[in-house]
C-alpha cells in the first residue's frame, strides 16, 4: 500500500475539517437547545447492539443498511446502529419505563452499509425527537411543528412539508385477498412509483378491478388541500379507515397551516416508507434546490411491542450534516483574539477573564513565527504595564 492510499477513505465516509466541523457542533447544540424548551429530553442510544435488539420488528431495508459485527466477549451478532428509532422504542420499554407522555430528543453519527440516496453520506448524523405514550392527533401535529420549528432556527427557508398516511394502503390493501409475499411486491411498486411495472403486476394478478383502478390511482394522488377534498369524494366508498386517514391529513393540514403560513403544504398519498414499520400519518420537510428530505418522520404505534411494551409513537430525524450544508451561507466562526508568547502573570490573568467570556484567544508560543493562519481579527498589546485589545490591520500590523 502506498502512502496516497493510506489516505483514502471508503466511499461515502467523509472526514469533517474546520470550519464545518464547528458548524455543524453549533447547529447541533442549537438544535438539541430548540428541542429541550420544547421539554424532549436528551438520551443517548449506544452505537451498537446485539441484532436481535437491534432490528426486530422493522423492516427488511433497515436490515440490508446495517453493518453486522461479531462480539469477541460473548460470540453474538451485533448491528452498528443505522437508525434511532428502534433504539429509543426499547429504551423506552426497558430502561426508561414512564407511564404517561414521555418525550426524546437524540443526535449521533450512525453508519450505513450504502449510501440511501446519492446525495447521502454513509455515516450521516442522525439528530431527531420523538414522542411516546400519545396517540391523540395533538401529537402529531406537535412533532411536525418541532420538525418546522427547528429547520426555521436552522436557517431553511421556503420550507414544504408534504403529508402521507400509510394507513391508506394498509386499509386499501386489507380489502383484497393478497397473500403476504403479494403485498410486499405491492408495496415495493408504490414505494418505488414504478407505474409501468405497477400496472404490469396488477393486470397479472388476481384481484377485483375496482381495487386495480385504485392502486393504479394511488400513485398520482398528491396535491394540495383543494385535491385532499376530490380525494374525500373517490374515496366515499372505500373502507372508513381510508377516510379516518384523509380526515388526519386535513386537519393536522389546517393546524400547521395556522401555525407556519409561510410553510407550503404538500399531500401524497402514495408516499409509503422504506423501513416499513411506520402506522399512520408519514410526513418530509424539502428546501428549493436540495432533492431530498431535509428531514422526514412518521407515526410508528407498536414499535416497542417487541421489548414488551407498546406504546404510541411519533417522531422525526434530520442529518445533521446535511442541514450545516445548506445554511453554509448563514454561519462564520467567530474571529479569534491573538495574545503573544509571554509569562507574565497579568497577561495569562487576562486571558482567562476573556476566555470566560466565551472569546476565542489564541497565543503564540515563543518560537511561532506565523500568525496569519491562526483566524484572529484582533490582538493583546501591552500599554503603560496593562494589556488591551486592538484590531490587527490588514497586513498583519497593529
Amino acid at each position: 500500500m502506498t502512502i496516497s492510499e493510506r489516505w483514502l477513505l471508503p466511499d461515502g465516509i467523509e472526514e469533517i475539517l474546520p470550519p464545518q466541523a464547528a458548524r455543524i457542533e453549533a447547529l447541533r447544540r442549537a438544535l438539541l437547545d430548540e428541542y429541550r424548551v420544547w421539554g424532549y429530553d436528551l438520551l443517548q442510544p449506544p452505537s451498537a447492539e446485539y441484532l436481535e435488539s437491534l432490528l426486530t420488528g422493522v423492516g427488511h431495508d433497515l436490515d440490508l443498511l446495517t453493518f453486522k459485527i461479531t462480539d469477541q466477549r460473548s460470540g453474538r451478532l451485533m448491528g452498528i446502529s443505522a437508525d434511532r428509532t428502534q433504539q429509543v422504542a426499547r429504551m423506552d420499554a426497558h430502561s426508561i419505563p414512564k407511564i404517561g407522555v414521555a418525550r426524546y430528543c437524540y443526535c449521533g453519527e450512525v453508519l450505513h452499509t450504502k449510501a440511501t440516496h446519492l446525495l447521502s453520506s454513509r455515516s450521516p448524523m442522525q439528530i431527531g425527537a420523538e414522542l411516546y405514550g400519545y396517540s391523540g392527533l395533538d401529537s402529531e401535529v406537535e412533532i411536525v411543528s418541532l420538525m418546522l420549528s427547528s429547520l426555521q432556527s436552522a436557517g431553511l427557508k421556503q420550507i414544504t412539508v408534504d403529508l402521507g398516511h400509510v394507513g391508506i394502503y394498509h386499509a386499501l390493501v386489507a380489502e383484497t385477498e393478497l397473500i403476504a409475499s403479494q403485498q410486499t411486491e405491492l408495496y415495493g411498486l408504490l414505494r418505488l412509483r414504478a407505474l409501468p411495472e405497477l400496472q404490469q403486476w396488477l393486470a397479472a394478478v388476481d384481484m377485483a378491478e375496482e381495487h386495480k383502478a385504485i392502486f393504479l390511482k394511488l400513485p398520482a394522488m398528491a396535491g394540495s388541500l383543494d385535491d385532499l377534498e376530490l380525494w374525500v369524494e373517490e374515496f366515499a366508498e372505500a373502507p372508513k379507515a381510508v377516510l379516518a386517514a384523509l380526515q388526519t391529513l386535513k386537519s393536522i393540514a389546517l393546524a400547521i397551516r395556522q401555525a407556519f403560513p409561510e410553510v407550503r403544504i404538500h399531500f401524497d398519498l402514495a408516499e409509503l416508507r422504506n423501513f416499513n414499520y411506520h402506522t399512520g400519518l408519514v410526513f418530509s420537510a424539502f428546501v428549493p434546490g436540495f432533492g431530498q428530505p431535509v428531514a422526514r418522520g412518521g407515526r410508528y404505534d407498536h414499535t416497542g411491542e417487541v421489548f414488551g411494551r407498546s406504546r404510541p409513537a411519533t417522531g422525526f430525524s434530520s442529518d445533521l450534516k446535511i442541514l450545516a450544508a445548506l445554511v453554509v451561507s448563514d454561519w462564520a466562526e467567530t474571529p479569534g483574539i491573538l495574545a503573544p508568547a509571554s509569562n507574565d502573570p497579568a497577561l495569562a490573568g487576562v486571558i482567562r477573564s476573556l476566555r470566560a467570556q466565551g472569546e476565542r484567544i489564541i497565543q503564540l508560543f515563543s518560537e511561532q513565527p506565523e500568525s496569519d493562519e491562526l483566524g484572529c481579527d484582533r490582538v493583546l498589546v501591552q500599554d503603560n504595564g496593562q494589556w488591551h485589545i486592538q484590531l490587527i490591520s490588514q497586513n498583519g500590523q497593529v
